[in-house]
């Protein structure tokens, strides 16, 4: 995503070469204004003109409201001007009139004649939409959404205004926090927390992070998942954990001074019930990141096109969180066979959603750390686990010995905080269940010692045990051609090894 400084430079660049129609994708019309006056300043004190479909024209002497109501008479209002005057149009919301048949002609012709005089016509949508005949007509553009430098200085503008200045230290973490929004929800932020308190402060975080929260969840792409889990919620994948404790330090400051590049993510494989969704979680909690889960599905959409837009949006609401832990849940079901020679029979628009995932993952230089779990590898694309995707893949076996211990110790602490039952015998009857069975194993126990009235105790453990049928048993062979796949070195064990 570029940044404001270059989005500045590149309108410059635009304008002057007498590039004739910009459309600037854009919910920031103010923002997007005093960019455009500023440009007029830069080149010599060019007009800025503007219309919307209710107001008219405003801008230029004597045209006051002219054209309301009529997007192709809006067209001609660059015809008027001496040819020496140089101008700069700016249309707002016309993509709705850009399939017309009249207002296409005349922006076409206007991409022809337009060079010749220093006008350019600057249309602001927040979507781009154009119809076939105009692709080589237009220069397409990206506003960014403010960067921590922007939010910065017009957070401390706020402050001085209301006679608080900002301590440098809080300038930075609200400048921090308030990166993803837009100028307009800085703004209404800053407004809020003047009218509660009188200035601005540490003490506003928490909104930012609630608005950020609601957000996420207008947009219907992402889900906003709040997490309270530690490493010690995981039982075992001790290595698992040691390398996520390294790539955790690598965001640092101090990490790229010493030439580490962010980490981009982690490919989590494993059955079910083997903690992998437990482990996104925790990574976003331990480090200190906001959690966003993508179920996959909701990316695709029955239009033409509309898949690659909610793609899109996607990429750009999750780096707008940077840095923040983007969860990827089962991406073995959403783009299963997607990178095929089929396509998935939807007419390749699985193909082109995962090429476009792809390339943001392979290109990203965001603080966006990507968590994908899948339960086997048969119909992920080979395209998704070549090396630069992820930095590391990690298969997640079922829990050892020392493991189960481990994992059946914790569940009853959760329940039983001083709880004293030996796990010798019931280590040995859960050979072959995953985290998820065990933790059904104990909850079950209990069910059974409540129902009679009385204290958990082992055997309850073991008879609770007897009743389950672990995966393990049922989709042996699905495992067996998981630890296959993993045993070729395409991915590193997230337990020691240890005995069964």
């Amino acid at each position: 995503m570029s940044s404001p400084a270059s989005i500045a430079d590149q309108l410059d660049l635009l304008v002057r070469s007498r590039t004739p129609i910009l459309w600037i994708r854009s919910l920031e019309e103010q923002r997007l204004e005093r960019l455009l006056e500023a440009l007029c300043t830069r080149l010599g004190g060019r007009l800025l003109l503007r219309w919307d479909f209710i107001s008219g024209l405003e801008g230029a002497p004597n045209r006051r409201g002219e054209a309301a109501r009529n997007p192709l008479v809006a067209l001609e209002a660059l015809q008027n001007l001496p040819a020496e005057q140089g101008a700069i149009l700016l249309l707002r919301d016309f993509h709705r009139y850009s399939d017309d048949a009249g207002v296409c002609r005349r922006l076409r012709n206007l991409a022809l004649t337009l060079p010749e005089r220093p006008h350019t016509l600057v249309i602001s949508a927040p979507e781009w939409r154009l119809p076939a005949e105009l692709e080589d007509c237009v220069h397409l553009i990206d506003l960014p959404l403010p960067d921590a430098g922007e939010i910065g200085a017009l957070l401390e503008a706020i402050a001085r205004a209301c006679g608080t200045p900002l301590e440098p230290g809080v300038r930075e973490q609200l400048s921090s926090a308030c990166h993803g929004l837009s100028e307009t929800r800085v703004r209404q932020l800053a407004a809020r927390a003047l009218a509660r308190r009188g200035r601005l402060g540490a003490d506003d975080l928490a909104e930012v992070l609630e608005e950020k929260r609601q957000a996420i969840a207008r947009s219907e792409l992402l889900e906003y998942c709040p997490s309270e889990s530690s490493p010690a919620d995981i039982g075992g994948l001790e290595v698992l954990k040691h390398w996520l404790e390294q790539r955790r330090r690598a965001f640092s400051d101090e990490a790229r001074r010493y030439g580490l590049p962010l980490p981009r993510g982690v490919l989590l494989v494993g059955p079910q019930g083997t903690g992998k969704s437990l482990t996104a979680r925790v990574i976003a909690h331990s480090w200190g990141m906001p959690l966003l889960r993508l179920d996959v599905g909701r990316l695709f959409a029955g239009l033409v096109g509309a898949s690659e837009a909610r793609t899109r949006e996607m990429i750009q609401r999750a780096e707008a969180m940077a840095p923040c832990v983007l969860w990827i849940d089962e991406i073995d079901k959403g783009f299963g066979f997607a990178g095929s020679s089929s396509g998935g029979g939807d007419g390749g628009t699985s193909q082109r959603v995962l090429a476009s995932v792809l390339t943001w993952m392979a290109e990203k230089t965001s603080a966006v750390f990507v968590v994908a779990t899948a339960n086997g590898v048969e119909r992920l694309p080979a395209e998704l686990l070549r090396k630069g995707r992820f930095d590391e893949i990690f298969l997640l076996e079922l829990p050892s010995r020392d493991e189960r211990r481990a994992i059946l110790d914790l569940q009853l602490k959760r329940r039983r905080p001083e709880h004293a039952i030996p796990l010798e015998v019931l280590v040995d009857r859960t050979e072959g269940f995953s985290g998820a069975e065990l933790e059904q194993t104990v909850i079950e126990a209990m069910h059974l010692a409540f129902g009679e009235g009385r204290e958990l105790g082992e055997a309850d453990l073991i008879a609770a045990a007897s009743q389950v049928v672990p995966l393990s048993r049922t989709a042996r062979e699905q495992l067996e051609a998981l630890r296959s796949w993993a045993s070729g070195g395409r991915a590193r064990l997230a337990s020691a090894p240890r005995a069964a």
